[in-house]
């Protein structure tokens, strides 16, 4: 049976761009869960946290996770805090496949940064917050089925690691 396949990591690890071409050849639909948000609330994610509080931002994260985890198998790709939620990943892994995309705090810092839309990394030290991301969230993300390093690896190549493991590993 085809599991979803569930992409997590530190923001900037590449689970929407690897997330996007992982579902094109396995074809199949891409879920990105901070693009559902965006569009359900009308606001990028960094006004939903200042607005609402991270409290609010992770229920409503964990619902559409949910929701997506109860549809037809996809490439599900949840915000980077999503993991480290209590039950997120165990509430997941009966109907998901959870790779998880590593890479040290500072190459996720240097791809998150340019898009300055990143609550998690607002502040005078973005690279100091990820590195306390990593500290954080590591051991969660650890609990994945698999890992893919993600660093001095084209994103096409990140992605054609993916596709091996949920043809392998994930009924696909």
């Amino acid at each position: 049976m085809k599991r979803h396949i569930v992409l997590i990591g530190l923001p900037g690890a590449g689970k929407s761009t690897v997330g996007k071409m992982v579902a094109e050849r396995l074809h199949t639909a891409f879920v990105d869960i901070d693009s559902i948000l965006n569009r359900k609330e009308g606001k990028p994610i960094s006004m939903i946290f200042a607005e609402k509080g991270e409290p609010a931002f992770r229920e409503m994260e964990r619902k559409e996770v949910a929701a997506a985890l109860a549809n037809e198998p996809a490439v599900i790709a949840p915000g980077g805090g999503w993991a480290a939620q209590p039950g997120a990943l165990d509430s997941a892994k009966p109907r998901g496949y959870i790779v998880y995309l590593k890479a040290r705090a500072e190459v996720a810092a240097g791809r998150a940064e340019p898009s300055g839309t990143r609550p998690v990394l607002m502040g005078d030290d973005p690279l100091a917050r990820m590195k306390d991301l990593f500290t954080q969230r590591d051991p969660f993300y650890a609990k994945a089925d698999a890992t893919v390093l993600t660093e001095a690896k084209s994103a096409e190549n990140v992605a054609a690691e993916v596709v091996k493991l949920a043809q392998m590993s994930a009924g696909w």
